[in-house]
């Protein structure tokens, strides 16, 4: 993949997250506060648990970290998928997002 490749798919993932975030807003109770700056997002819950999603150019790479813990994850064409073969990115968010959160949440892309 090349650099611009890169970029354009993990700009799309970020903008995936984002509107996640303001759709389960007006869908349910969970209040995630996600504020954005350049390559990085943080989701705050309103037990004021976070999840931090990253941007690893050089590496081309997605990284989250959670309570549950940290996760890198690589494009293989189809998906984001967990560099340690730990699932998709997409499908993880929703578990550890709702693990933090309290209730049931779905990201999708």
């Amino acid at each position: 993949m090349t650099d611009t490749e890169y970029q354009d798919r993990a700009e799309a993932l970020l903008k995936a997250v984002e509107l996640a975030c303001d759709r389960l807003n007006e869908a349910t109770d969970a209040d995630i506060d996600n504020q954005r700056v350049g390559g990085m997002i943080t989701l705050t819950f309103a037990n004021r648990s976070q999840i931090i999603i990253n941007l690893q150019k050089p590496l081309h790479e997605v990284w989250l970290a959670a309570r549950a813990g940290g996760f890198h994850y690589k494009f293989d064409g189809a998906a984001w998928v967990d560099t340690k073969g730990n699932g998709e990115f997409f499908a993880n968010l929703s578990r550890y997002a709702s693990e933090q959160a309290g209730l049931t949440l779905s990201f999708n892309s």
